[in-house]
């Protein structure tokens, strides 16, 4: 072979190597490209709540949102796509643990092309896609649209094809002037709740996200112990009998009947650590107050700064709706539990501290709800008031919501006899200690359930009866006995409850999840 010829071969061979290492680097980049892309699309979260034939009465009747606005549109259509970015940019202000503005709407979506929902869409008239609709969330459950139908609440967004442009199209209707970049909080006129007993009424939401949040905090940090069992157990209890929501009621009796499978006493023994070290047990796949409702928000409990207020207020509403809801037997019962439950679970240490020294320093038991309600209406405000100094020292108190002695005279004149100021500058007052629990009972009590009653939100979700029996058992550990004692004593007391309980579940029709 001549040497032009060896020569030519060589090149070839070398500009074949080239060509195979840049085409090899071109698969390799477009990997990542797509790696990226993926990723990227893997990462961005829809605020827009998807809605089917199974899941959207339940969501859009308890939804806390004063208005919803529902987006009829099939997965193929080229059109729906291009708009879905459009319409999430509007959804990310109303919907979401980070909306801007919560509680105004909630933003939902129905695939017509499933069909699943075929009925449903029908049920609207759907024309074309996308096709969005307007109107107040109980109008929409087990509700329809008539094109010809003059009198209906629910209306047909004519002007929404773009974002701003259904914005401007919701402005309009609620006589707002809400912008497609306004930032947590800002330009928020958020109600006071000093002067309105009513605004409560919106708490009945965050009792619910508060008694959740509880729960996942305590499975977040691992906190169900051999020791603190039994004070888990005891707030269980006072849940199930007096919880202010049904939801949350039937979910803790859920829990309870359940809490040995759900919670057994080596749940984080180090042999099994290695099989929850990325879970929460099974009581994680558990929902307390119920998964129809979209969570992550606050209503009577938000604040105006994004640290502020929020669970520790829900916490507090909690507390107290349960002190005026038990009966005079059940008030060293709810004391105990109460003061139990804070030690054992409630994460912030100087407020646990606190809150535990203020539960030691009680001498006598209480005998009734009366002097239980008192002493945590009173505890609260010791809270306040050291708290206010606090935060008036390093300025992190939240300027529209500043702690204060509670009731102030706007919400109750006739609980103040009189007041004088003390030498640390907080008031000193002078308290009529009947027309406060009369306060008290009505706020957290008739007012905070008003709007349960008001649009009948939560139907039969438990019965009576099965909520009597839970009541009755709820005095087999009235007196302070030692943990593993409580624990046997409840599951005594629950172990014919649950065997019925199981027992209607296996002979229910299995529900369709929509998960």
């Amino acid at each position: 072979m001549s040497m032009s010829k060896a020569s030519v071969i060589l090149t070839v061979i070398v500009l074949l190597l080239i060509s195979s290492k840049e085409a090899a680097s071109i698969q390799s980049g477009s990997r990542s490209i797509l790696r990226a892309v993926s990723s990227e699309n893997k990462a961005r979260v829809d605020y827009a709540v998807d809605l089917n034939s199974t899941n959207f009465d339940v969501v859009l009747r308890n939804t806390p949102a004063a208005h919803a606005v529902v987006e009829f549109y099939a997965h193929w259509c080229p059109a729906c796509r291009n708009y879905k970015p459009q319409y999430e940019k509007v959804a990310k202000l109303f919907n979401g643990p980070d909306a801007v503005h919560p509680g105004i709407a909630l933003m939902t979506r129905v695939d017509c092309a499933l069909k699943i929902n075929n009925k449903l869409c029908d049920k609207f008239s759907v024309s074309h896609y996308p096709m969005l609709f307007w109107g107040p969330p109980s109008k929409f459950a087990s509700g329809g649209w008539e094109p010809k139908e003059e009198k209906s609440e629910i209306h047909v967004i004519d002007d929404g094809r773009t974002a701003e442009r259904l914005l401007n199209w919701i402005n309009k209707q609620l006589g707002s002037s809400y912008g497609l970049d306004d930032e947590k909080f800002e330009n928020e006129h958020l109600p006071s709740n000093i002067s309105d007993p009513g605004q409560i009424a919106r708490a009945v939401y965050d009792v619910e996200e508060a008694t959740f949040f509880a729960f996942e905090i305590i499975l977040e940090h691992k906190m169900i112990k051999p020791h603190t069992r039994a004070s888990l157990i005891k707030f269980l209890q006072l849940l199930v009998a007096h919880h202010p929501s049904k939801r949350c009621r039937k979910g803790s009796a859920e829990v309870l009947v359940n809490f040995d499978d759900l919670c057994p006493p080596d749940m984080w023994s180090p042999d099994k650590q290695e099989a929850v070290s990325d879970d929460k047990g099974m009581l994680g796949n558990f929902q307390i107050c119920g998964k129809e409702v979209p969570r992550g928000y606050w209503m009577f409990c938000r604040g105006s700064k994004n640290d502020t207020r929020g669970f520790s207020c829900g916490l507090w509403v909690v507390l107290h709706s349960l002190s005026v809801r038990i009966e005079d037997g059940e008030s060293q019962f709810a004391f105990t539990a109460v003061c139990d439950f804070i030690n054992n679970f409630f994460i912030c240490e100087e407020c646990r501290e606190h809150f535990y020294q203020m539960c030691s320093s009680v001498t006598a038991p209480f005998n009734t709800s009366r002097d239980f309600a008192l002493w945590l209406w009173s505890t609260h405000n010791k809270v306040n008031e050291r708290l206010m100094k606090e935060e008036a020292s390093v300025g992190t108190g939240d300027p529209k919501f500043p702690k204060i002695i509670w009731p102030p005279k706007q919400l109750c004149s006739s609980c103040h006899l009189s007041s004088n100021q003390r030498e640390n500058g907080v008031g000193q007052i002078d308290w009529n200690l009947n027309e406060v629990y009369k306060f008290l009972t009505g706020y957290y009590g008739k007012t905070l359930a008003s709007l349960y009653k008001e649009k009948d939100r939560l139907g039969d979700e438990v019965t009576d009866g099965a909520i009597a029996d839970l009541v009755a058992s709820t005095n087999a550990v009235v007196v302070p006995v030692g943990a593993a004692l409580a624990i046997a004593l409840a599951s005594c007391a629950f172990g014919a409850l649950a065997c019925y309980w199981r027992s209607q579940q296996k002979n229910r029709k299995p529900r369709r999840s929509w998960n």
